[in-house]
């Protein structure tokens, strides 16, 4: 499957994508060149950054080779907060052209800036992305992504202009009015997170309308973290492939990575993103195929450069060659992060686990909810969990028996005990952005 073109099927010649290809020692070359750069950028203009490197009694002018990223000091979201709304940014609010933040859920949101080049950038970036996963500018592209401060819906829509495809603008919601679009406009690809999307899919059945039957044969997903087997329940529903996209807003939003068609992990676009992973607990580097704690920093960001930020997701470096041929590395595809883990009765769980273990044990819905509580001196936890129409039964034993399946595999992999409830379709909450799987009512200590 090793990539030789890099063309659309019209025979438009797209030289973005010859970055995913070149030659190692040239992209180090580009790599370092630009963190000599972004460091003395942030030094010059970021006091947070500039005093930290007092600290350690560095200057720009120490980091001279790639290793010397290990000198340099780590950044947190903690840090956005703690300068909001404009304290990271190193250059003049005149020269910013677009400002996005986060929902703010605890506390006052992130905010995230962009100049002219950064807007380049990552329009470059989620376009090379969608190359990569087989989208072309002859598609007509659904974009469900919530628009707004969000990231999602504008950063996608920049990439997909970029690429010269038809974008349908629609962000989240109004799941029955999606689906007519779908169908009318004739659309061949989608965007969106992949949890609203499987709610798409859940009225789509409902109206008695078959994916198959539609002309959609691709999708991005991404902004959460979602298992092979929620892939595996997308691909086999609607017959589309299901491609998975990463970023975060303190980056830059989606296009820090993506899949390729081979689907086997993310490629970073490292000329503009270095990563590296670093135990989580000790914060010391990792060699490349062990799985820690994903670090990134931005190589080419103007507004708000960002210096080895601690991601809290959780992740390793492949050591092999993908079979497309890309020569930027692959990280493992996300499915835990550090801020997602839960500890019951000693032991560290991530929802991830729950989600693999019910979708192996069972064609269960995909739509579950982790409901954490306190009995006593017990914590105690609950898996609500929808299964499909045609499992629904008037046989109380046929019902028992699901309930053991699901509780043995989940018990089997997390090595702890827990009870499961299972819920006729439409019970469990929809989210039209990033699903909220952990419901946690345990007394606050």
């Amino acid at each position: 499957m090793k990539q030789t073109y890099w063309n659309d099927l019209n025979g438009n010649f797209f030289p973005e994508m010859a970055l995913d290809f070149m030659p190692a020692e040239k992209l180090r070359e580009v790599q370092l060149q630009r963190l000599q750069a972004i460091v003395k950028l942030a030094f010059d203009k970021v006091p947070l950054f500039r005093s930290r490197m007092d600290e350690k009694g560095l200057t720009p002018h120490d980091i001279k080779t790639l290793g010397d990223i290990r000198k340099l000091p780590f950044s947190m979201k903690k840090d956005l907060r703690d300068t909001y709304p404009y304290g990271l940014f190193a250059v003049d609010m005149k020269d910013v052209v677009r400002l996005h933040a986060s929902s703010g859920t605890t506390g006052k949101p992130i905010v995230v800036g962009y100049t002219q080049q950064d807007m380049d950038v990552w329009a470059e970036v989620i376009k090379r992305g969608l190359l990569a996963t087989g989208f072309r500018r002859n598609d007509i592209v659904q974009n469900c992504y919530g628009y707004g401060l969000f990231t999602g819906g504008l950063g996608v829509h920049g990439g997909l202009e970029a690429l010269g495809a038809t974008v349908i603008p629609i962000s989240g919601g109004n799941t029955e009015r999606q689906i007519m679009v779908m169908k009318d406009f004739e659309v061949t690809a989608i965007a969106g997170t992949p949890s609203y999307f499987v709610h798409i899919i859940d009225v789509a059945e409902k109206m008695g309308i078959d994916f198959k039957d539609l002309k959609i044969k691709r999708g991005l997903f991404g902004a959460e973290p979602w298992s092979d087997g929620m892939r595996q329940y997308i691909e086999e529903k609607t017959g589309i492939k299901a491609y998975d996209v990463y970023g975060l807003s303190e980056i830059i939003g989606p296009g820090v990575g993506c899949e390729c068609e081979c689907q086997n992990g993310i490629h970073i676009f490292e000329d503009h993103f270095y990563p590296e992973i670093i135990d989580p607990e000790t914060l010391e580097p990792l060699p490349d195929g062990e799985e820690g704690e994903l670090v990134i920093t931005t190589l080419s960001k103007q507004a708000m450069p960002t210096i080895r930020y601690r991601t809290r997701d959780l992740t390793t470096i492949e050591t092999t060659k993908c079979e497309c041929g890309r020569t930027i590395r692959r990280i493992r595809r996300i499915g835990r992060r550090t801020d997602d883990m839960f500890i019951i009765r000693g032991v560290n769980i991530f929802p991830s686990q729950i989600e693999t273990a019910l979708l192996r044990a069972e064609k269960a819905l995909p739509h579950y909810q982790i409901v954490l509580d306190n009995q006593g001196s017990m914590d105690t936890l609950e898996i609500k969990v929808e299964i499909s129409r045609d499992m629904v039964s008037d046989s109380i034993g046929a019902m028992e028996n699901i309930t053991k399946r699901l509780k043995h595999s989940v018990e089997q992999i997390l090595g702890v005990s827990v009870t499961i409830t299972l819920c006729e379709p439409g019970v469990i909450p929809r989210s039209e952005g990033k699903a909220k799987r952990v419901l946690d009512n345990r007394p606050k200590t």
